[in-house]
């Protein structure tokens, strides 16, 4: 399914029913400031940093443009409303599930994804 999905959009979206797909690069990117910031400050055991701080700004401003995309596509009638609905759903899920996923394995005790 996935593979006849990603040929359909390869070939020529009809009708803009794959706008709302774009949402998915902000998926991708959203956990690259933490990532990159996590790396740059492993050695300082300060609680804040403004390489830190600057990582929550990116990442805060990539979660807002993932949630306002599809309400702009929305409003100049590129997609349904309804569609714009789902899309935000499925936004909020997720981005709980990335936060989760941090919460959990990104804490530097015995329990770690570092281990994996």
């Amino acid at each position: 399914v996935t593979v006849t999905f990603l040929f359909a959009f390869l070939l020529g979206p009809p009708d803009s029913v794959y706008w709302p797909l774009f949402v998915l690069i902000f998926h991708v990117i959203s956990p690259i400031p933490h990532f990159i910031a996590k790396r740059a400050t492993y050695d300082s055991d300060a609680t804040s940093s403004a390489c830190r701080e600057l990582a929550y700004f990116f990442t805060t401003g990539i979660v807002v443009s993932a949630f306002g995309f599809p309400v702009i596509l929305a409003r100049v009638s590129v997609i349904k409303w309804g569609a714009c609905g789902l899309v935000l759903a499925g936004n909020a899920v997720i981005f709980l599930t990335i936060q989760g996923f941090f919460l959990v394995f990104g804490r530097g005790d015995d329990f770690s994804w570092e281990q994996w």
